[in-house]
């Protein structure tokens, strides 16, 4: 049975979206309109997921215990409205940014909408939502500090590829199992298979990410370069608090932007996949690889990224640019690939 939300409740979905953050409202825009909605629930829940994480008022157990009470919520399909309650009234007024108090407000709302759905998408979103509150917990547990004096390091790769796979990997699994349930045109795609390329997919995007906010993480006490691979360049997660240390730094960052270009190329791989006609669908996924990619770009070269005062960010017309060219070539394969692989060859 496919979702289906009666328009007054769409609208109340479009505008919450475009009240907690107008830039996925503007790209949502590319998402095929019979997936939209549950993509767009699904931002939220992590959206509010995120908050309850990131709430430094509230101190740490506090937090950790909010967080199960989040997730108890899609273990099965009886939401327990005291505890989505509770945690309203425990995060929201506390709440600095306005975005986030008004989510946290409409939290209520947020699963009466998802009680709208078929169970196949309910079950689809709670996976995700209980794989996703999982690297929330792991950021809450692994690293008990709040500032570069407690810095904290993961440990190994393998710690680092389960963190990527719960805080990302996880949505591509999420994304790959919606669309083939949905769009006719994936029918001939085996579900498992793709959804390991779509594993691949986000964990090159949040790589990316780890590696482009290195710094600011640093200063929040979180080391997601893992100890191993520092030793191996002989420095420790405190040596990267200090920018002369860039130089030292590199061939470590090397490996973790290879790792990320090799994921996005398998992200590349899952994106050409999809048939030329699902021209949103293509564009959807063409965008963050080819952001993600002038991202790395930037990252390999720029000097001030162990900075903290710096933020190292593509610029808006950048992304504009890409956009353009992608739509106004209509998701063309060629003209994307070409793209690729000259950003990959600037890049590695």
């Amino acid at each position: 049975m496919a979702t289906s939300i009666e328009p007054s409740k769409q609208k109340l979905l479009r505008d919450l979206l475009k009240q907690v953050s107008r830039l996925f409202y503007t790209t949502l825009v590319v998402v095929p309109a019979d997936v939209r909605d549950q993509v767009s629930l699904a931002y939220l829940f992590a959206r509010a997921a995120d908050t309850i994480a990131d709430t430094e008022l509230i101190d740490r157990p506090r937090r950790l215990d909010l967080l199960g009470q989040l997730k108890a919520q899609f273990v099965n399909d009886q939401i327990a409205w005291t505890q989505v309650r509770e945690i309203q009234q425990a995060v929201g007024p506390i709440q600095q940014n306005s975005s986030e108090s008004i989510l946290l407000e409409r939290l209520e709302d947020c699963f009466k909408l998802f009680q709208t759905f078929s169970p196949d998408d309910r079950q689809r979103v709670q996976r995700l939502m209980t794989t996703l509150t999982q690297g929330m917990e792991m950021d809450l547990t692994v690293f008990p500090g709040t500032s570069a004096e407690n810095l904290t390091a993961l440990k190994t790769l393998d710690d680092l590829d389960r963190y990527t796979y719960y805080v990302a990997g996880c949505v591509g699994e999420f994304w790959t199992d919606l669309m083939c349930a949905h769009r006719k045109a994936l029918a001939s795609w085996k579900v498992r298979e793709m959804s390991e390329v779509g594993v691949r997919f986000g964990k090159g995007l949040q790589l990316t990410n780890i590696v482009k906010d290195i710094a600011h993480d640093l200063q929040k006490g979180r080391c997601y370069v893992p100890t191993s691979m520092l030793a191996e360049a002989g420095l420790t997660a405190r040596d990267l608090l200090d920018q002369q240390n860039r130089a030292r730094f590199q061939p470590v960052l090397s490996k973790l932007v290879r790792m990320a270009v090799e994921h996005l190329d398998q992200g590349w791989l899952y994106t050409m996949s999809i048939p030329r006609h699902e021209m949103r669908l293509r564009l959807s996924c063409m965008w963050p690889i080819l952001s993600a990619g002038e991202s790395l770009k930037l990252i390999m070269h720029s000097p001030d990224l162990l900075n903290p005062a710096v933020k190292v960010k593509i610029p808006r017309s950048k992304v504009y640019q890409i956009m353009a060219l992608t739509t106004g070539t209509f998701a063309c394969g060629p003209t994307g690939t070409a793209y690729w692989g000259r950003l990959r060859k600037q890049i590695i």
